[in-house]
């Protein structure tokens, strides 16, 4: 047994018998998004896995415990609750300690998955390098969470805010394989296009469930290995998509803000997505529940195409 993390039990009968579940990040719930929209959309996640066939698990740290599965009144708790402190897998230990209420980056809800036995999770864009992070060194935990820690991640490609060419550089270093759904593009976030080609691509659930199993059974054969995660980059839905230059744009003027008010550190990138929302009129806030939401859906139809491949084929 486990004392620290605490798994509903519903969905440890899921693991049990490998059948689909969904990891859901809570930092886009307690810093990502504005209430009640924060609450709305998490709830709306949930329900898109649902709707897919898998079970959704929101992670988040609660009592002292990681807990894997929150219930509806645990999510409202994390979305209005002002000093919800930003978790990612450096800061567990400290958290679960001082037994402080924590939202889950991508790093730490990809490393609860894990230890839970969840090989999928669903997010907006994943963190990464740092605009001028060649001096800061500015560089997402969740990369190198990533690199070492066998889960596959469904997102829109990186924040828009980072700089992305050095964040697909740098997966691409750590052995991170970046695969576009549908797309031969690395998507920018809040619009399908990057400038940034990708080298791989599948476009059903099946091919990438295929992929996870092979990948994953490569890191088995090489002796004393440890699997990494793999990333499933998945364009915003075209209705709700913006222009890349129009984005970059904002970005600008939003940058520019964080500068002059001393922003540093975690408080960057709310900071940074609040602003977008107020330069857009709400334009980017509406892009970001649209690919939350979308991403959880195809995260769920991949995970039931996995779950298939295990209990009929005995892929892994």
């Amino acid at each position: 047994m486990d004392s620290l993390i605490s798994v509903r039990s519903d969905i440890a009968a899921a693991l049990a018998a490998n059948a689909p579940v969904v990891a859901l990040e809570s930092t886009v719930i307690a810093h990502g998004l504005p209430h009640p929209y924060n609450l709305d959309t998490a709830l709306q996640m949930e329900a898109a896995v649902r709707a897919a066939g898998a079970l959704p698990a929101t992670i988040a740290v609660l009592d002292g415990q990681l807990v894997v599965g929150l219930s509806e009144a645990q999510i409202a708790f994390i979305a209005e609750t002002a000093d919800v402190a930003k978790a990612s897998s450096s800061d567990l230990a400290a958290i679960l300690a001082s037994r402080r209420t924590g939202a889950t980056t991508v790093a730490a809800t990809v490393y609860i998955a894990a230890r839970a036995g969840i090989n999928i999770i669903a997010t907006g864009g994943i963190g990464g390098a740092h605009r001028g992070s060649e001096n800061t060194f500015d560089v997402s935990t969740d990369l190198t969470e990533l690199a070492r820690t066998p889960v596959a991640v469904v997102c829109s490609g990186a924040k828009v805010i980072l700089d992305l060419p050095k964040t697909v550089e740098i997966l691409e270093t750590m052995g991170v394989p970046v695969v576009g759904y549908s797309t031969n593009e690395f998507p920018a976030f809040y619009s399908r296009e990057s400038g940034l080609a990708l080298q791989h691509r599948v476009d059903t659930p099946d091919e990438a469930a295929h992929l996870m199993c092979v990948h994953w059974d490569l890191g088995r054969l090489a002796q004393g290995a440890t699997s990494a995660g793999l990333l499933i980059v998945n364009p915003p839905p075209a209705e709700k998509a913006l222009p890349r230059d129009q984005v970059e744009a904002l970005i600008s003027s939003a940058v520019a803000d964080a500068e002059a008010s001393g922003i540093r550190g975690k408080s960057v990138t709310p900071f940074l997505l609040k602003r977008l929302t107020h330069y857009s009129s709400g334009k980017t806030l509406q892009t970001n529940i649209a690919l939350l939401i979308a991403n959880a859906d195809l995260a769920a139809r991949i995970a039931v195409s996995y779950s298939d491949r295990m209990q009929n084929e005995g892929a892994l």
